[in-house]
């Protein structure tokens, strides 16, 4: 169980977000501002491939792309092999490098091709944008904050109030 966060537009971003979550994943936390107003957060419980390179966020060789996700891509390996052969090359064995090449080659309809538990927000530099998706049964919990241009999306509610 991991804690994700990402934001667009909302001032006073701190550790916060993610300290009230710690119980989420105790392996790693980070914040980062992508882009101005852009924020992308997540605690670590490592799981799958727990080297230091698969933290989150985690960031395309570009820069271009961010990902925060917690959750499990079942089929990951599969979709590993498909993204190989369409030329992507891999720096982690983790489900999350995975999912991030996915939606880099197939943009939203990577969701056609994950089998899994998830919930995960991608931002996506050359849209200026975020990508949110949750899996179909909703067995991960994605929280959406809403007031204007001001927009949130976490893994639990307290993360707004904090």
């Amino acid at each position: 169980m991991c804690g994700i966060w990402a934001s667009i537009n909302l001032t006073n971003i701190s550790e916060r977000q993610l300290s009230c979550i710690s119980h989420r994943g105790p392996d790693s936390t980070r914040m980062v501002e992508v882009e101005d107003g852009f924020f992308l957060g997540f605690n670590r419980l490592s799981i799958i491939d727990l080297h230091e390179r698969s933290d989150q966020p985690m960031f395309s060789k570009d820069g271009q792309y961010g990902l925060v996700f917690n959750g499990e891509i079942y089929n990951y390996i599969e979709l590993k092999k498909e993204l190989e052969s369409l030329g992507h090359f891999f720096l982690t064995e983790s489900d999350t490098e995975v999912l991030l090449k996915s939606y880099i080659e197939w943009g939203k309809n990577c969701l056609d091709k994950l089998n899994g538990m998830f919930a995960f927000v991608i931002f996506d530099g050359s849209l200026r944008s975020l990508f949110c998706a949750r899996d179909r049964f909703g067995i991960k919990p994605l929280y959406v904050f809403q007031e204007g241009e001001k927009i949130a999306f976490a893994s639990e509610i307290k993360q707004f109030v904090s």
